[in-house]
């Protein structure tokens, strides 16, 4: 299969190993450029470790571990040796029973070791601070510099033209996609061009005219003299990598010597403009000078956890430059805002030929196949994301923290507040606790309402689920459902489709019927062209040519805007910011709003999943009768000027209702309750909407949309679902990505989870095998290694007959 003319800058690990894929699958037009002399051309991959830990809370990252794994295996350039990390503290060693469970979920093979069992599988270590570890027999060390030359030879093999010492110099982009990349012996001409520069990144994506939130820190790498327990050692490497997170510390062998990593030196960010020359470099570009001083704590501490290494020393080291992201996370796919540049950026060697692997699919196939890769699309982040501060700070913050025990809920500390509706202020004066989404400040709970407490019972979960949580969020659940709550609904991505074009092009974009008359609101998906999941959206039509769509993020509107007519028959505009919204959600919603507008908000008079233009006091609003909480109510949308004052008009009134604020962990539950299904959480690319339970959210019969041939031949062989769990324990309220058993099977893995305060029962979602999509049947949640008894349950659990939401 002939395909386009490609350019792929840098031949590094990524570099290489995507020439391999592309052509493997047939694309003969092949470029690829470095600036340095192959196979070791001076970036990360010239000086990498190599140590590969397959371990990851991300499934897909864990599943581009495995496939890294067994590629370089295959290609003679893979030691499995094993890897074991090491607790020396409790709150480590329940953190190796965390990972286990991740592990366990996305099927690797991992043993969690007693203290004697972790001395006897690493004899370097000494049992006096060892409380336990865990074991992974695949992981081990990659031969970084072996896989850049043995993957450039396949890729040789089929035709790939392979260019070292060419310095890129420009990206020339004419009409808003590139034409080809000038180097410094000249031009090539390009339909696609996939930067994996790696640390030169940002500077190559700058030439396309593209921002790439990436950052270049410098990292700590010693090796010691010989050390006296592995003299006459004849193999490289023969006991498992070791990591030590408690100390920021990772060891592998090389024969009688040792590699220490660190990372808890400060953070040593460098610019990608001012990493040196191939040239100008010392040794490599990537390579900087060691500095002693920060290493000495790190040195101090390995000869306390291996005594086999006190009578060694550190001989020589350096301080090798990696790419880190402000959400630790990989930056792939095509690049916003110039067609046909694509990147593949911000992938360490662990993760190599995987991320090669997902880039060259997408780009053969229109779609990856192998990886859902809704966290690594470079066009996931919001424009302030974008910015070199919050690159710098975020990235920086990242190293840090790179070993650290990070809580689901923990939000971060810095760069805050960033963005904050028009009720900030008011939520403050409630004592609202804030987590972070998008750079959006969103309460948690708000210690005004612990006054909720009084007679009330709310479980407290167990101490792990306990943390970033209070009672109060409990309270502000039961209150949701006896009365009536506002809900800051601000942050949820408000999208405005607008043209002559704009019902035709929705229309064709989703799953759902929205070409209907103005007032109509559906809820539907958007769908790859494989008919997995992409994004689900609210569609609310205002008037003939203006639709609002309700969406989860970037990617949704990265979505709508590539595939937008370029006729000027359709614009999409992104007004988050200019508006924010309210949820008046509850029993008493009615009660509350309907006094204080003279449009028609009776059941009959305003149907659910309908929209209409109101006043709310002195205030303009789009009302949208829909409840993402499982009650009745209302979105209540308008400017962020009118905001404080459409809050305080709704507060007043609501007072002799019982009116409170609700916050996240609360809107959590009640959704759970509902079975209201979380993009990114519950479903993702993997996943079509008969196994996620949104069949009823397709029409097929409406006429062809993206996605539908595929997924007509998906509805036939479903194999999994999305199923709904409950467990009676409070103490067993898990977090998500626990493993679910059936007997001694591993046969899926938790979403979403939380306490259902209405139902007075924990709920989880989890992926599980069809045929165990059966009310009652039992089965068991894996949790800091032990077994928590769950029970298939029919969904939803609370009001199954709707109508609560439709009174």
């Amino acid at each position: 299969m002939a395909g386009p003319r490609v350019v792929v800058i840098g031949a590094g690990v990524v570099g290489a190993a995507l020439a391999d894929e592309l052509s493997l699958r047939g694309w003969d037009e092949i470029t690829v450029v470095d600036q340095g002399s192959l196979p070791s051309p001076g970036g990360s991959s010239s000086h990498a470790p190599g140590l590969v830990f397959q371990t990851n809370p991300s499934k897909a990252m864990t599943q581009m571990a495995r496939y890294t794994v067994e590629k370089l295996l295959g290609l003679g350039c893979f030691l499995q040796v094993g890897g074991l990390e090491v607790a020396t503290t409790p709150a480590r060693l329940a953190e190796l029973r965390r990972r286990h469970g991740w592990a366990t979920s996305w099927g690797v093979e991992a043993r969690l070791l007693t203290a004697g069992e972790t001395v006897e599988t690493h004899s370097l270590l000494g049992p006096a601070r060892v409380l336990g570890g865990l074991y992974v027999p695949t992981d081990g060390i990659a031969k970084a510099v072996g896989a850049v030359e043995a993957q450039l030879r396949l890729a040789r093999g089929r035709g790939v033209r392979v260019l070292e010492r060419h310095e890129v110099v420009g990206v020339d982009v004419r009409d808003g996609r590139v034409t080809s990349v000038l180097t410094d012996q000249g031009e090539i001409p390009a339909d696609v061009v996939v930067c994996c520069a790696g640390i030169w990144g940002p500077k190559v994506a700058a030439m396309a005219g593209v921002t790439l939130p990436l950052t270049p820190l410098a990292h700590q790498l010693a090796w010691t003299g010989p050390v006296p327990a592995l003299a006459g050692q004849a193999e490289e490497a023969v006991r498992p990598i070791l990591r030590h997170q408690d100390a920021d510390l990772y060891y592998r062998e090389r024969y009688d010597r040792l590699a220490v990593g660190y990372y808890g030196h400060r953070p040593m960010p460098v610019r990608p403009g001012d990493i040196a020359s191939v040239g100008e470099a010392e040794v490599m570009p990537s390579v900087l000078p060691f500095t002693p001083g920060d290493f000495t704590a790190a040195w101090e501490e390995t000869r306390s956890l291996l005594p086999a290494a006190k009578d060694a020393k550190v001989e020589e080291g350096f301080n090798g430059l990696f790419s880190f992201t402000s959400d630790n996370m990989p930056l792939l796919g095509p690049a916003p805002g110039v067609e046909g540049f694509w990147v593949a950026e911000a992938v360490w060697v662990t993760h190599s030929a995987g991320a090669a692997r997902a880039v060259a699919e997408w780009l053969v196939d229109g779609h990856c196949s192998s990886f859902a890769l809704h966290e690594c699309d470079v066009n996931r982040f919001e424009a302030h994301q974008l910015a070199p501060e919050h690159v710098l700070a975020r990235g920086s913050r990242n190293f840090a923290e790179v070993y650290d025990i990070i809580h689901p809920r923990q939000p971060p500390e810095d760069l805050r507040p960033l963005r904050v509706s028009p009720f900030h202020v008011r939520q403050r004066e409630l004592g609202a606790v804030f987590g972070e989404a998008a750079g959006w400040e969103r309460p948690q709970w708000h210690e005004a309402n612990a006054r909720l407490l009084d007679g009330r019972h709310v479980p407290v979960p167990g101490e792990w689920a306990a943390r970033h949580w209070s009672p109060i969020a409990g309270a502000e659940a039961q209150a949701s459902r006896e009365a009536v709550a506002l809900y800051d609904m601000t942050p949820l991505k408000r999208l405005e489709v607008a043209g002559p074009g704009a019902a035709a092009y929705l229309d064709r974009m989703t799953t759902g019927d929205v070409a209907r008359p103005p007032g109509a609101v559906t809820y539907c998906l958007l769908l790859g062209d494989d008919g997995g999941i992409r994004g689900d959206v609210t569609v609310a039509r205002l008037g003939p040519e203006l639709f609002q769509v309700g969406a989860n993020g970037n990617l949704d509107l990265d979505r709508l805007e590539r595939h937008r007519p370029r006729d000027g028959s359709v614009t999409v505009r992104d007004v988050t910011a200019g508006t924010c919204c309210v949820g008046v959600w509850g029993p008493l919603a009615r009660d509350l709003v309907a006094p204080l507008t003279e449009a028609d908000f009776s059941a009959e008079g305003f149907r659910y999943f309908r929209a209409k233009r109101a006043y709310v006091g002195a205030v303009p609003v789009t009302a949208l009768r829909l409840s993402y909480i499982g009650e009745l109510g209302w979105e209540l949308y308008t400017t962020a000027d009118m905001g404080l004052k459409l809050w305080d008009t709704l507060w007043e009134a609501g007072r002799e209702h019982g009116v409170v604020a609700g916050g996240r962990i609360a809107f959590d539950s009640l959704r759970l309750e509902k079975g209201y299904r979380s993009f990114g959480t519950d479903m993702t690319p993997e996943h079509d909407p008969y196994e996620a339970g949104l069949g009823f959210a397709v029409k097929p019969g409406k006429g062809d949309f993206a996605g539908r041939r595929a997924l007509l031949e998906r509805r036939e062989s479903v194999r999994r679902r999305l199923t709904c769990l409950t467990v009676d324990d409070p103490a067993g309220v898990v977090m998500g990505k626990e493993p679910v058993y059936d007997g001694e099977a591993r046969v899926g893995y938790v979403t979403s989870a939380a306490y259902g305060y209405t139902i007075g029962r924990a709920i989880a979602y989890a992926w599980l095998p069809a045929e165990l999509w059966v009310p009652g049947r039992a089965v068991d949640i894996g949790y800091f290694g032990e077994r928590v008894p769950a029970v298939v349950a029919a969904e939803p659990l609370f009001d199954p007959e709707m109508k609560r939401l439709r009174a």
